[in-house]
């Protein structure tokens, strides 16, 4: 176990395999952990790249990328022509409707408050969620969502209120735009519990505080799209870790999806 600079620990156990064929390679990745080494996480001491490629004694090129605490469905090319191919389809994002290569992303999320039952955003945003928006060139992004549970946890994280409500949030994101999920449910002033970045300091310390866990509430849990090669369809899948088990201890019964 190796203890990551956000407090998150990351297991050195072996990776699990949600597919594996000769052109690709999908992981669970753990949250905590990179993808791969950046100067942006210098401290880090290790990343999925390293691990897997390790693990599979083999080279390995990432096709898209999770955010170093989103835990879930990671997909790996084998050969530079996939995941080349991959990677025009991953920027191209997400299709409605019938299309020769789709794309579907699915996500859990855990947000602030009680968000409407089902609702999509399309708000732009800039390229670069590390620098100021000002001045950037502001891209097409779209996020759909549809409530799973409503939740309430027995402690207090605003003076005027004795509980703090939270929600469990099916997510799909039609657009590929960095950190896009996480800022978007911030313009919805429902931000993700535990985003640092994006998120509310306080809350987050008093919701890992009250459950034990300090993790970045997002889970990638499915991602559709037909094999490269092949063009059989893939429906690659993760179930959330047992953390996210912890919370249906506070489901509000009359507000369950």
């Amino acid at each position: 176990m190796i203890a990551t600079a956000d407090d998150t620990t990351v297991s050195t156990a072996p990776l699990r395999l949600v597919h594996d064929d000769r052109w690709l390679v999908a992981v669970d990745k753990p949250a905590g952990l990179l993808v791969h080494r950046t100067s942006l996480d210098a401290q880090a001491q290790t990343d999925l790249l390293t691990q897997l490629q390790g693990q599979l004694a083999a080279p390995l090129w990432p096709v898209h990328r999770l955010d170093k605490g989103t835990s879930g469905v990671l997909l790996l090319a084998r050969d530079v022509d996939t995941a080349r191919s991959l990677g025009t389809l991953f920027a191209a994002g997400a299709t409605d409707g019938p299309a020769a290569r789709p794309l579907h992303k699915q996500y859990l999320a855990l947000v602030r408050g009680w968000p409407a039952e089902t609702g999509e955003i399309d708000t732009p945003l800039a390229r670069d969620p590390e620098l100021p928006s000002t001045g950037q060139p502001q891209l097409p992004a779209a996020t759909r969502w549809q409530v799973r549970q409503r939740l309430r946890l027995p402690v207090a994280t605003h003076p005027q209120h004795p509980d703090t409500r939270l929600a469990l949030v099916d997510v799909q994101p039609l657009t590929g735009r960095r950190h896009q999920i996480r800022r978007h449910f911030k313009a919805l002033a429902h931000p993700l519990i535990g985003d640092a970045t994006h998120g509310k300091g306080p809350l987050n310390r008093a919701v890992a505080a009250h459950l034990g866990i300090n993790r970045l509430w997002l889970h990638a849990q499915a991602l559709q799209l037909d094999h490269p090669v092949t063009g059989a369809p893939l429906a690659l899948r993760a179930e959330p870790g047992p953390e996210w088990a912890r919370l249906q201890r506070f489901v509000q019964p009359n507000f369950t999806a």
